[in-house]
């Protein structure tokens, strides 16, 4: 099947020119920069410079040497967990505690910034 396609376009050159001048004309009019070019018409993706692309959160990390995954959860990610959920606009709360470190994921709403 692939041979084909590859086959068809070795032997119509004038067909892949074609569309290879219709790719290169379409990059062009959709291409981010600020070219000059007046007499062709434009319309430019936009571009962020960090673009929004997951779930607004915080990440929390504590560290506590020495001490056991049950010491941790026990005294620091259980209640900064509690503490955390009374924040106005908290969606969830995760949580992990391995040995000497707590780990809080804080996810909020949308809406909120």
């Amino acid at each position: 099947m692939l041979n084909k396609f590859i086959r068809f376009f070795l032997e119509n050159k004038l067909v892949t020119g074609l569309l290879v001048l219709i790719f290169v004309g379409w990059g062009v009019a959709t291409a981010p920069f600020n070219w000059k070019m007046e007499n062709f018409p434009r319309d430019p993706v936009p571009v962020d410079a960090i673009p929004d692309i997951g779930e607004n959160q915080q990440i929390v990390f504590t560290t506590w040497m020495g001490r056991s995954p049950q010491d941790i959860e026990d005294q620091i990610s259980y209640p900064l967990t509690t503490a955390l959920l009374g924040v106005p606009g908290v969606k969830t709360i995760r949580s992990n505690s391995i040995f000497g470190l707590s780990t809080i994921y804080i996810i909020f709403e949308d809406d909120i910034e």
